[in-house]
């Protein structure tokens, strides 16, 4: 399977905003549009659309934060699966495929997260890649995970 990691454009911006998280998720993460509008407000963020060959199955949002911590940050502060295509394996695959992309555009040591405690399927994913909690808390009190390099 072909994975592709491709920006938010003013060609795929529609295909974007049709996506959808499952209903029990709701709680857990922002909706596309929300996500487009914080990205607009911050220049820190790259929201992509994720795809399996050609097909938009999940999104994502990261950035380098250059006032946090000692050196900036490298978060990955949004990733979900469509709710049509979830139960797949695909939260695995694109996972790994963004880290790989973060590592490499950024030449970072460390990435972080966030999530609501009570989202236990994506604190299983996180920790099967190695990310851990550290302690913190966010913005909005989500727990901070950080992925060592």
């Amino acid at each position: 399977m072909t994975v592709h990691i491709k920006e938010v454009t003013n060609e795929n911006r529609a295909e974007i905003l049709k996506l959808h998280i499952h209903e029990k998720q709701r709680t857990f993460i922002e909706t596309t549009e929300q996500c487009l509008k914080d990205a607009r407000e911050c220049k820190y963020y790259r929201p992509v659309g994720l795809y399996t060959e050609d097909t938009l199955v999940g999104f994502a949002m990261y950035g380098f934060f250059p006032g946090e911590g000692e050196h900036g940050r490298v978060w990955l502060d949004r990733f979900f699966i469509d709710a049509k295509h979830q139960g797949q394996g695909l939260g695995t695959i694109l996972l790994e495929a963004l880290i790989e992309r973060l590592t490499m555009e950024y030449d970072c040591p460390e990435v972080y997260l966030s999530i609501v405690e009570e989202n236990q399927a994506a604190s299983h994913l996180y920790r099967k890649f190695g990310f851990a909690f550290n302690g913190e808390a966010d913005f909005n009190n989500e727990r901070v995970m950080v992925k060592k390099i």
